[in-house]
């Protein structure tokens, strides 16, 4: 049995965004909703954002009154000011409502997030983190104080004050969560949860009150905000992350809960069946809904999955496994000669169809040059190559599988150090 299904207390890491954090009212809001959980037993760890657009101003001001002549050392110590203020605040605050807490600092012995010297982007040295996690965090848990934690900022060996980047306070929270084993995160923002869309995009979006972490990702890769990608990797697979809005003023408020996990990094898998494309090509098929839909509905008919597709003006790709594609050729053939838009089909055997994945992994700038070149510098064509939701996918000859998984490998580590690449 897990520790925290042996305990009869709940442990809990609350982050408040900087949102939440805006104002006075916000900032009492949120202590409240702290106290009041608190009251049922429950440990408690707060990360603070920094209040409002603070960060952003304190990167403005910096830059402009150095020339832009700041090392990115200075830059950090100077960033971490609107965090470690927020921290400050949210303690006094706390005990100005008779709480017993505590505010960390860097500069504290007991400071918990020791990173590498990668200013403004520093890393998280997981081990280290949960060692002080444990030995420093926990007894005061015990002792009943709130333990307030700035989010975003790191200190390095050498103990420097180092920040993680963009959205690095979810990053924070996932790591004290994970050195304490507590019951949930909670993420405190400015919604209600997780929406269906972007409500600046879309009329009328729901929330979303369950949202698996395979979903997440691809949703935060296509560019929604709500928790910052990288944080993603740093989840527990046993602790639950739920996002509520500050304005309800209770942490058991109904929101969007997080599950699962991801990968730790790079996984490159082969597909186990022989892949086979497809290639119809024509005239405007891609103006034609009924003729999309005729093709999609006929491959449907017959059961066989879709491993990929590749659609522009005149022609249309689909990627099927080999088993099961002769009659699936037939009947598209059909389609193709009775269809004005479309006119011939051809057929490419023997593909193996890859795929690399990793959080983050299509945002990494030169990913998908760094596998072409590799391939090609051995000769090998690739015949489709997509990305998407942390993927890239592409579709080699099958004689070429073998060697193209230890291209990929060997290229994807290259580029990117951040990515530890495994195999399967």
């Amino acid at each position: 049995m897990s520790e925290n299904k042996e305990r009869s207390y709940r442990c809990l890491v609350v982050k408040f965004g900087g949102s939440s954090l805006a104002d006075a009212p916000s900032i009492l809001t949120a202590v409240k909703s702290v106290i009041d959980e608190k009251r049922r037993r429950t440990q408690m760890t707060v990360v603070v954002s920094a209040m409002g657009k603070t960060t952003d101003k304190l990167i403005q001001i910096a830059k402009k009154a150095c020339g832009g002549k700041i090392s990115p050392s200075e830059l950090d110590d100077i960033v971490a000011m609107g965090e470690r203020t927020s921290a400050r605040i949210f303690s006094a605050a706390l005990r100005s409502e008779g709480d017993k807490c505590i505010y960390l600092d860097p500069s504290d012995p007991d400071w918990p997030i020791i990173t590498d010297d990668s200013f403004s982007d520093a890393k998280p040295i997981p081990s280290v983190c949960e060692r002080q996690i444990k030995e420093k965090i926990r007894p005061l848990l015990k002792k009943g104080i709130t333990v307030v934690v700035p989010g975003f900022i790191g200190r390095t060996k050498s103990e420097a004050v180092s920040t993680m980047g963009r959205g690095a306070s979810d990053i924070t929270a996932m790591i004290l969560a994970r050195g304490l084993s507590t019951d949930q995160v909670i993420l405190v923002t400015d919604v209600d949860g997780i929406m269906s869309a972007d409500p600046k995009i879309i009329s009328n979006p729901r929330i979303l009150k369950n949202v698996e972490m395979d979903a997440l990702v691809g949703l935060a890769d296509s560019g929604s905000k709500f928790i910052h990608e990288r944080a993603l990797r740093y989840k527990s697979p046993s602790i639950d992350v739920k996002v509520i809005n500050n304005a309800a003023g209770d942490l058991r408020a109904e929101g969007t809960i997080i599950r699962g996990s991801i990968p730790q990094g790079v996984v490159i898998e082969s597909h186990p069946d022989v892949s086979t494309a497809i290639t119809i090509v024509g005239k405007a098929i891609s103006e034609s809904p009924s003729t999309l839909q005729n093709i999609l509905q006929e491959v449907r008919n017959f059961s066989v999955p879709i491993l990929g597709m590749s659609l522009n003006y005149n022609s249309l790709i689909l990627y099927l496994p080999s088993d099961g594609s002769g009659e699936v050729l037939e009947a598209l053939h059909s389609i193709v000669t009775a269809d004005e838009r479309t006119v011939a089909i051809a057929v490419r055997r023997n593909l193996a169809f890859i795929s690399v994945k990793g959080v983050g992994l299509e945002e990494t700038p030169g990913i998908v040059r760094a596998i072409s070149d590799a391939l090609s510098t051995a000769n090998i064509n690739i015949y489709g190559i997509f990305t998407i939701t942390s993927s890239v996918l592409l579709f080699v000859h099958l004689k070429d599988r073998e060697r193209t998984i230890e291209l990929i490998s060997n290229s994807v580590k290259r580029i990117s150090s951040q990515y530890p690449t495994r195999k399967e």
